[in-house]
């Protein structure tokens, strides 16, 4: 089919991103929206846009026929799913192809496959892939969960079998607790993903989170490098970096030959991503795949020089991917941090409001993808990510400095956000020696649970009134003064109130 229209089948930021990435493509783009997003930058961006229903996603981005009725409606002949949403649900895949549509995705079988857990495990296992000791199966009778668990040796791990983001997960330390985790996983598995399958496998102490970027059309499937996402809480990303400070040349081509193997084990097309966990001695091993773009795939764009979505955007139309064969090695470091509307201080809790001002970090090395704007809403309706705040520089020191700096330029009044955290961590000694896992952060509730300063925030304030202010003024006939006042309160407000 020959495609000229792509329907994205998501919102915020993401679907800004694949708009732009159509746009480099000589596509059209068209936007979905419902009430809630019927004026965000993504729906002013696209060449058409197409009401989906009310605001909560249940009625709207997750009704897979109203976005089958937007393709027909726009003329779209593809349709891209973003992340989140439906970009991991077989039948909508399904359903896509049976429209007469293109899917900018995977197939839908290798969705299917690598979606259920414990099947990409047993696939996983067949093609020579390292796993996690554990089950095979979902787990349905406690005694046999209890003789594994027993096999295993505490701790061990209880995953949903149809999930992930943390969701249906818990630790086990002890036998007796065992039994009570296997109900509560269950009962959040089948709240969060409609399945209440739960399975066992042997929980790693202090591994280190580090997945691989692959990338596959009709006639090869390749590596782009491993991202380090270590920086997690209750298993959610909140920074990721590329490359790792703990993978060499050497075990980047064995992680990486590990990824391939696993996509050409479900027969993948298009972008997708294996996640492992690795040792320190080391030994890595699958956790899943993830068969669609994912929130980090900035930092890998930028050490590999690869655009993704547009790669992505080719392959489906069946065209092979622009990357020429050889071996890729990183250029530079990349550093994202996750910008979203949350109260580090107060658990991590949404913020909600107006965003009454926002400016953006700009300059050498760095990118700026939001979905957000001043005057926007910001509703508990949708994930809290406001953007992605990433960086590109010549070594990791040089990326941390960087970030630095567009985090201290960064100005977001109107809801909480979790700017101060990230300028903590930054700051870390231990992060700057790249000594962290995946449970750094349960380590360092220093870093996690403080407030903003005060100081901080009223400069902010200060600064965002002053920033209207000019704003105002620049729009009259006339205008009197210097126009400084702003800008010196924002670089003051750095200076003394964000270190």
């Amino acid at each position: 089919m020959n495609v000229t229209r792509v329907l994205v089948a998501n919102r915020g930021e993401i679907a800004l991103r694949i708009i732009r990435a159509c746009h480099d493509e000589g596509l059209e783009a068209v936007a979905v929206y419902s009430d809630a997003d019927r004026s965000s930058p993504y729906v002013r961006a696209a060449d058409a846009a197409v009401w989906i229903g009310p605001s909560p996603a249940a009625q709207s981005y997750l009704v897979v026929d109203r976005i089958l009725e937007a393709a027909a409606q726009s003329g779209a002949q593809a349709i891209h799913p973003g992340f989140g949403f439906l970009s991991e649900r077989a039948h909508f895949a399904k359903a896509v192809e049976a429209a007469g549509l293109v899917f900018v995705g995977p197939p839908a079988t290798a969705i299917q496959a690598m979606g259920d857990k414990t099947e990409a495990r047993r696939r996983m296992q067949a093609a020579g892939v390292p796993v996690v000791p554990g089950a095979m199966a979902a787990l349905d009778d406690p005694a046999v969960a209890a003789e594994l668990a027993a096999g295993l040796g505490y701790p061990v791990l209880v995953k949903a079998a149809a999930g992930g983001g943390g969701k249906g997960m818990r630790v086990v330390r002890a036998a007796e607790d065992l039994a009570g985790a296997l109900v509560s996983a269950a009962s959040e598995a089948q709240k969060a993903f409609g399945d209440p399958a739960v399975y066992l496998e042997k929980f790693i102490e202090r591994p280190r989170h580090v997945e691989i970027q692959v990338l596959a059309d009709a006639h090869r499937t390749i590596h782009l490098g491993e991202r380090e996402c270590s920086i997690q809480r209750r298993h959610q990303k909140l920074l990721e970096e590329a490359p790792s400070v703990a993978v060499d040349p050497a075990l980047r081509e064995r992680m990486g030959a590990a990824a391939v193997a696993a996509a050409a084990a479900v027969g993948y097309r298009s972008a997708g991503t294996c996640e492992f966990l690795l040792s320190a001695d080391g030994s890595f091993y699958f956790l899943e795949m993830n068969t669609r773009i994912q929130v980090e795939h900035p930092v890998t764009e930028l050490v590999y020089g690869v655009d993704l979505v547009r790669e992505q955007l080719r392959i489906a139309r069946g065209l092979p991917m622009t990357v020429a064969p050889g071996p890729l090695a990183p250029r530079g470091w990349a550093i994202e941090c996750r910008i979203t509307s949350e109260d580090p201080a107060n658990g991590f809790l949404p913020s909600t409001g107006r965003i009454t001002h926002l400016r953006a970090p700009a300059g050498p090395g760095v990118r700026w993808d939001s979905g957000v704007d001043t005057g926007d809403e910001v509703t508990l309706y949708y994930d809290s990510m406001l953007a992605k705040l990433i960086v590109h520089g010549a070594t990791r020191t040089d990326a941390i400095a960087r970030m630095e700096r567009a985090l201290h330029e960064l100005v977001v009044v109107g809801v909480a956000t979790n700017q101060a955290f990230h300028l903590r961590l930054l700051a870390d000694p231990a992060f700057r020696a790249g000594d962290i896992d995946i449970q750094f952060l349960e380590r360092r509730a220093d870093l996690v649970d403080r407030p903003a300063p005060p100081d901080l925030v009223r400069r902010l304030a200060a600064a965002a009134a002053l920033a209207e202010h000019e704003r105002r003024q620049r729009q009259k006939p006339a205008v009197t003064g210097d126009g400084n006042g702003a800008s010196a309160w924002l670089a003051q407000g750095r200076r003394e109130g964000l270190r």
